[in-house]
């Protein structure tokens, strides 16, 4: 079994090593994590509140309520265009610059890669395969969480490795791709949750200063971590014999 302290040293070696890269690389996908562009939805409920209410303190005539109903329903309509468009770029992009940023990550664990490998998913030959397979981990995992949380976060640590998976192995059917991160993560699940909390000191620190140390420090670190685990989890596979 890995040891917690073993995988973020090794991480931050291999992130230090190629520092200005891994900054970059890091920064690139901390964009497209989650859901980033959902704070816009948020807007279009705060427009139609806005719409009921009218001005605290103050009693709109018919004409205005009308003009605000209508400002409002065009505020909504304008986020939901936003929306879509942030939730396809997503999809169509950002989904594979997370793949290729895990690719970086684990070459730069004994290389010296630059951070154009963020691109590597659009040059591997099998977009259409990569963009299904994140894209069915996105809606899958967005089901569980409706399930509360618990669910949720048992299925993001399962789907945790698929990423990786693809990173090296772009053209494997998606089936086999969830079926070996499940496989991958049996077991682990509470252990890499306590190594997420382990990092709650530095995002503690992000936090005061605005995302700078985050940007510099933080998510390099982190998702050099998390590559150490997956090459970790990579050797225990071929090992065990379930990948080859």
């Amino acid at each position: 079994m890995w040891n917690r302290m073993d995988l973020k040293m090794r991480g931050k070696l291999a992130f230090t090593r190629n520092y200005w890269s891994s900054v970059v690389v890091a920064l690139v996908m901390a964009l497209f994590i989650g859901s980033s562009y959902s704070r816009y939805t948020s807007r279009a409920t705060d427009a139609f509140d806005f719409a009921q209410s009218g001005h605290s303190g103050y009693h709109m005539s018919s004409s205005e309520s009308i003009a605000a109903a209508m400002f409002a329903l065009m505020a909504a309509a304008v986020v939901g265009i936003i929306s879509i468009f942030f939730m396809i770029l997503k999809i169509f992009v950002g989904n594979l610059l997370l793949v290729g940023g895990s690719r970086f990550f684990i070459d730069n664990q004994t290389g010296n890669p630059g951070a154009g490998v963020l691109g590597s998913a659009f040059q591997s030959g099998q977009y259409g395969n990569i963009v299904v397979t994140m894209f069915l981990k996105g809606l899958f995992l967005g089901l569980w969480s409706l399930l509360f949380v618990v669910p949720g976060i048992i299925k993001h640590y399962e789907y945790l490795m698929i990423p990786y998976i693809l990173a090296e192995n772009p053209g494997m059917d998606r089936r086999e791709a969830f079926a070996i991160s499940k496989r991958m993560m049996m077991g682990q699940k509470w252990n890499v949750f306590v190594l997420d909390l382990s990092f709650i000191g530095w995002r503690l620190l992000e936090g005061i200063t605005f995302g700078i140390a985050g940007v510099f420090y933080v998510e390099p670190y982190y998702q050099a971590t998390i590559a150490e685990l997956y090459t970790f989890n990579r050797n225990m596979a071929y090992q065990q014999g379930y990948i080859r």
